[in-house]
């Protein structure tokens, strides 16, 4: 058996298959190919579109960590990322690095709560699925992958990567996510992504830095968000977060005070959302 021809086909097939990035290149032309292109690849997984390349073509033998990359960039299960290290001969290590599957129990939940607002993070706080009801509401599958699909990253800085001023409810969720991820980067010491995360959240944000140094605990009543929807305007919400055991996961649920103008909003998002499919 050809190790490196299998490593190769499997990467094309898990490729291919790939949701493309929003806004990724070529995005405003017809795609002649489906899923993802290289080079979207290859700027997910922080390697270059022509070491994609000879990979596919089964030429040379990635490391265990571009490996990882390239198995989180391709969004792929426990089971899929395990049948790949065994073709590029390593073992699979997931020790004191983030899981990011999401399993049977997170996605019952997400359908039962069909009519609300739910989406579930891993335990970095960054995105990996969501009900309709959350699509109608945030448009999360717009969302590049990387940073902006991470809700931490999202809750301190701008659309261009910049500090951003949050007010008295924001900075609630912002203490919340803090206080989480602290204790998240403690149980995950060997997740270089989680690393990157938090020095570059320590570096772009005042507020971050100082509320990881701060150890202030959080309040443990659910901080409120107010959500901008183009089309039925501004939506004050309730965000309880949620953990899931199974996987060490992360859901946010959002819920409107019942009889208020938000909650005949919040209805209205998926009314429109419903209209336009």
């Amino acid at each position: 058996m050809n190790q490196g021809n299998d490593l190769g086909a499997a990467l094309r097939r898990w490729r291919e298959r790939a949701n493309p990035p929003p806004g990724g290149v070529g995005s405003a032309t017809r795609r002649r190919t489906p899923g993802m292109r290289r080079d979207e690849l290859a700027a997910a997984a922080g390697v270059s579109a022509e070491y994609v390349k000879r990979l596919e073509q089964g030429q040379g033998r990635p490391s265990a960590q571009v490996l990882y990359a390239l198995a989180r960039a391709l969004r792929l299960s426990s089971a899929e990322y395990e049948y790949l290290c065994s073709l590029a001969g390593h073992v699979p290590s997931r020790e004191g690095r983030v899981p990011h599957e999401v399993g049977p129990g997170p996605r019952h939940l997400l359908d039962r709560l069909g009519d609300v607002p739910v989406c579930v993070l891993d335990a970095a706080w960054t995105l990996l699925a969501w009900n309709a009801a959350c699509e109608a509401m945030c448009a999360v599958s717009m969302l590049p992958d990387g940073r902006q699909r991470n809700m931490a990253w999202r809750a301190f800085t701008d659309a261009e990567g910049q500090a951003r001023t949050a007010s008295a409810e924001e900075r609630r969720f912002q203490h919340s996510i803090v206080a989480d991820l602290r204790a998240t980067a403690l149980r995950y010491p060997d997740d270089d992504w989680l690393a990157d995360l938090v020095a570059d959240l320590r570096a772009v944000s005042e507020p971050f830095a100082a509320m990881w140094e701060s150890r202030v605990d959080h309040e443990d009543r659910p901080p409120r968000l107010t959500k901008r929807h183009p089309l039925v305007g501004e939506i004050t919400l309730d965000c309880d977060i949620m953990t899931i055991r199974e996987g060490d996961l992360r859901a946010v649920v959002y819920t409107a005070e019942p009889g208020s103008i938000d909650a005949v909003r919040l209805a209205a998002t998926r009314g429109e959302h419903a209209r336009l499919d």
